[in-house]
């Protein structure tokens, strides 16, 4: 077992050599003690704004990552001037102090590492930092809390009962709630309008809720966790356990390492009433637009069908990490004599027993389709296009995921809060040479699992520079399947399998698709697994079209891989961070992403909300518009 402040993967270059130098090792102080004094020695620089000291704490090769704390931004400062011009730019106005080393800091493989607490004028933080040769090599920090405005928690939790006599307020706590509820979007405007009541619409509805900024979340589905329980039947998140936790509430200690979906959407239903949010089910979002000189949205909605008028001061878009569904425009697709219908529509395999299925696709969702079709008795053509990666789920839990989420990891001590922090305090450009080391091992063990796949006639790939699952996901979203079992399926011939690169489709005929290539795949169901398109579609639809190209391509780092065109920005693009549209924001990920970075918006909008000067260090520009 690693040590609880390890991460999932080995602190060695991708030739093997040790990051670190000398000089820690020959050191005759302890890890301890030498973490200790560099944290002293960089909080004192900065008290001293003598920002040339506190640059020669730095190696050359450096990467501060900053959430919210010092730029009211998530930011990633790569190399020295980056971080010169941030802290000329913050230094007094957040005014760092009480730099700390919290608990035993550790030496592995030459690379000094550790937490640490600090607090600017207005917040409390925390971070982590890993040294090499005695200099900074990566730094995070984190806004935890704002001061003055903490969460009523542990000693500060509400005292409940109402004890004495001729109390001004006499009603009970349900009399309350029901107020509540009938008063918010009706006699009382929300300060902040959720836009979708997913697991990211809850988890920040729920963080909100606690810091006492009015919130509503709004749906249109008839109760939250509708939208994991109108999904194909065979749908169980791909995730394990330790890694989707809710904000507050985790699942008990008995709960599957993969949930299906119908359980997931009962426990998003009980975590909103458990939580106490307000949330309107049935209600549809039509239209908004944004008062400039008031500061306000207004947001027209049919709720239940009948229409009302909202007036939120910010508004969030917490659809998820997708836009709206990519659907192909095929010629003869009007001519088609059977069902067609993208994946998201898809309802499950039931009715398709000894019908012939067409899958256009290859990655989460279509195998996962494709695999429930034939457990139904159906005949299955998934069509590949392009190259997919794969990564069996038992391999992506014990390699990838096993040292931060696991129950090794819960065992050795490891809250789901310092998982998080670790994970997030790699940054984004140096993650894939810790990952490429990952996936060599993974390849590596399912050798013999890979050759079945190719000898099947499936492209594999890992990335274009072999980085693997998690990099593939933040650069573009598609590309890849967790395996759970669909995989022998297309091994074995089960699933049929036609692909090659540049494949598509030609067109579709009353009762077939036919390829570019020629074939003709006779078919009663087509299903486009086709993905989706960025988040700010969502904002096109709802807003306009300006908004969306004002605000620029959500989700991906700019890294000039696949479907991730540059420049690169270290960030998830207008991702849980002020856009170019002011007052509006996007949530969504996983329901890892959706817990950790629901905590930095929540903070964003809380200190809003009371008027805090948030000024915001390099807002990111808009690319790739339309």
């Amino acid at each position: 077992m690693r040590p609880s402040n390890d991460v999932p993967f080995d602190l060695k270059t991708d030739n093997g050599s040790d990051l670190g130098g000398d000089r820690q090792a020959t050191d005759t102080r302890s890890p301890t003690e030498q973490l200790a004094a560099w944290v002293e020695h960089l909080g004192q620089r900065l008290a001293q704004r003598d920002v040339d000291g506190t640059l020669e704490l730095f190696a050359d090769d450096c990467h501060w990552r900053d959430l919210v704390l010092f730029s009211w931004n998530l930011i990633t400062l790569e190399g020295k001037a980056d971080i010169r011009d941030m802290l000329e730019s913050r230094l007094e106005a957040t005014r760092p102090d009480n730099w700390k080393l919290e608990g035993e800091a550790s030496l592995t493989d030459g690379v000094l590492e550790g937490w640490i607490s600090l607090e600017t004028d207005v917040a409390r933080g925390k971070g982590y930092v890993r040294l090499k040769d005695g200099l900074c090599w990566t730094l995070l920090t984190t806004m935890r809390e704002l001061k003055g405005h903490e969460e009523p928690l542990g000693r500060r939790r509400p005292l409940g009962a109402e004890h004495g006599h001729g109390l001004a307020d006499k009603r009970n706590w349900l009399e309350k709630r029901r107020d509540e509820e009938a008063a918010l979007g009706i006699t009382e405007q929300p300060y902040c309008l959720v836009i979708g009541g997913g697991q990211g619409g809850l988890g920040l509805g729920a963080r909100l809720k606690r810091l006492g900024v009015p919130t509503l979340i709004v749906d249109k589905a008839e109760r939250p966790g509708d939208q994991w329980r109108g999904r194909y039947k065979s749908l169980c998140l791909h995730d394990p356990v330790w890694y989707d936790h809710m904000p507050y509430l985790p699942f008990p200690d008995h709960w599957p390492i993969f949930t299906p979906k119908d359980q997931i959407g009962d426990w998003l239903e009980m975590y909103a009433k458990v939580m106490e949010l307000n949330y309107w089910a049935k209600t549809e979002c039509v239209k908004a637009s944004f008062d400039e000189a008031e500061g306000r949205w207004t947001v027209e909605v049919l709720r239940d069908g009948k229409p009302m008028t909202l007036k939120p001061s910010q508004l969030i878009l917490a659809t998820g990490m997708s836009g709206v569904p990519n659907v192909p425009v095929y010629p003869g697709a009007e001519t088609f004599a059977g069902q067609q219908h993208h994946s998201s529509q898809h309802p499950g395999g039931d009715a398709w027993r000894g019908k012939r299925a067409v899958v256009i696709g290859a990655n989460n969702s279509a195998h996962d389709i494709c695999a429930d079709l034939v457990e139904n008795g159906a005949d299955v053509t998934m069509v590949q296009r392009s190259s997919t990666h794969i990564v069996r789920s038992d391999t992506l839990m014990d390699v990838v995921f096993g040292p931060l989420y696991s129950e090794d990891a819960v065992e050795s001590g490891l809250t789901t809060d310092k998982a998080d922090m670790l994970f997030a305090s790699i940054p984004y450009k140096v993650l894939p040479q810790f990952h490429r080391q990952a996936f060599e091992q993974v390849k590596e063990r399912d050798k013999a699992f890979y050759d079945r796949l190719a000898a099947a006639g499936f492209m594999l790939d890992f990335g274009d520079d072999e980085s693997g699952l998690f990099l593939k996901y933040v650069r573009r979203g598609s590309g890849y399947y967790i395996d759970v079992g669909a995989c022998e399926l297309i091994a074995d011939g089960t699933i049929k399998l036609k692909s090659g690169p540049g494949l598509g489709v030609d067109h579709i005929e009353p009762d077939a698709v036919v390829l570019n290539d020629g074939s003709r795949l006779p078919a009663d169901l087509i299903v486009y697994a086709t993905g989706y398109g960025s988040m700010n579609g969502w904002a096109a639809r709802l807003i306009s079209q300006d908004v969306a190209d004002k605000v620029g391509r959500c989700w991906g780092l700019g890294s000039g891989t696949t479907k991730d065109p540059g420049p690169y920005e270290g960030e998830l693009r207008n991702m849980w961070k002020p856009t170019q549209q002011q007052n509006l924001w996007f949530h969504g990920g996983n329901l890892h992403q959706s817990r950790h970075y629901s905590l930095y918006l929540a903070l964003q909008l809380k200190a809003r909300f009371e008027g805090l000067d948030t000024s915001v260090y390099k807002l990111a520009p808009s690319y790739h518009q339309g």
